[in-house]
């Protein structure tokens, strides 16, 4: 079982009513730290990093979020069971670092971001979020002294990942695809060619009215959730301190938030347009260039990605140094943030499997 990242304000109240902490409690909280770094063409990217407090060893680990939610709300949430960052650098003995894409958090916003989001197309296209991560492996490269990194992406992180792995392979040591999609079916639930995100006119394309970016509400965030948890008491599968927390850390990651009422993040919407095209069967790029190990995750009650994804991307892995495709059972598109027991503590001993033990 994966050890859960007790929150900074637990351990404060903990250490007040029981007395100073001794060395193995306060070794258990990891070392946060706040960085930056400027990507090729000039983009501020937003990283946190997150350490044992013993040291780190081994190949650095990237956590990359998907098309909605940035990186701190997505995986490092200041309650227990909500820090898939803290548990890898705790169980691993990695550094983590988890990014914020073009757009997205405390990254830099493109310009039409602060205008109404029919005034643009969709923005942070992939081929713009692979440059962010370049940027972030570049860096956390150069602070730990690897050759390769780590990337583990979900939803539309995965695909972003799998991209850069593409372009860059030899600094992609290991490759995690989580609930992503890949192009591998022509048919999807929720979008592409004939769905009601299409355009009218021009069924195989995005319908124009989607614009530049889309607003988030508290609310927004839950029915998906919800829907896919094979549950009637949704609190049994997800704890309700978890989900407060991840709706709290997606709203503070835009500070006009609060502006709007209700309050509501924005989120590029260049995610969906990709998606879209990867949903009507079209591969943005050749899963055949990716020369890492590749570890490919599907959840049971996965509401993204199909199984045709995960097939037709292990059949064109062929210079892979092996793909390990596998089916969490049970498990929803949000595995990382539900309990340990529905799923959460089976992906992470999954991942520090595939992983393996790191030394200097």
């Amino acid at each position: 079982m994966s050890v859960l990242h007790a929150s900074r304000a637990t351990v404060l109240a903990a250490a007040l009513a029981a007395g100073p902490m001794g060395p193995a409690e306060a070794a258990a909280e990891p070392v946060r730290e706040e960085l930056r770094v400027t990507t090729a063409d000039g983009i501020g990217i937003r990283i946190r990093e997150v350490r044992p407090r013993a040291g780190a060893v081994g190949e650095p680990i990237i956590l990359v979020h998907g098309a909605r939610v940035p990186g701190i709300a997505s995986f490092d949430l200041d309650v227990p069971g909500g820090s898939l960052a803290g548990d890898l650098a705790e169980r691993l003995g990695r550094a983590v670092y988890v990014m914020d894409a073009r757009g997205y958090g405390g990254s830099d916003r493109p310009a039409a971001m602060d205008r109404p989001a029919t005034e643009s197309r969709p923005l942070s296209r992939a081929h713009e979020v692979v440059r962010d991560i370049d940027a972030v492996a570049r860096m956390a490269a150069d602070r730990t002294g690897s050759d390769t990194v780590t990337l583990i992406g979900w939803a539309t992180g995965g695909m972003w990942s799998a991209w850069y792995a593409s372009l860059w392979p030899e600094r992609v040591g290991h490759l995690v695809v989580l609930n992503a999609l890949y192009g591998g079916a022509d048919r999807h639930p929720m979008l592409g060619p004939g769905s009601p995100a299409a355009d009218p006119d021009r069924p195989d394309r995005l319908s124009p009215k989607i614009g530049g970016y889309t607003l988030n509400t508290e609310a927004a965030l839950f029915p998906s959730w919800d829907r896919t948890i094979p549950a009637e008491d949704k609190a049994s599968w997800r704890d309700p301190a978890v989900a407060a927390a991840y709706a709290r850390a997606a709203l503070a990651s835009d500070p006009a938030a609060d502006m709007r009422d209700p309050p509501a993040f924005r989120a590029p919407a260049g995610a969906t347009e990709d998606s879209f095209l990867q949903a009507g069967g079209r591969r943005l790029f050749d899963a055949g260039s990716i020369t890492a190990p590749v570890l490919l995750v599907r959840c049971e009650h996965d509401f993204w990605s199909r199984p045709e994804d995960a097939a037709a991307f292990a059949h064109d892995a062929v210079r892979s140094a092996g793909v390990r495709s596998l089916t969490l059972p049970g498990a929803t598109h949000y595995v990382h943030l539900d309990r340990p027991e529905r799923g959460r503590d089976a992906l992470i001993a999954e991942i520090a499997a595939f992983l393996g033990p790191q030394t200097d």
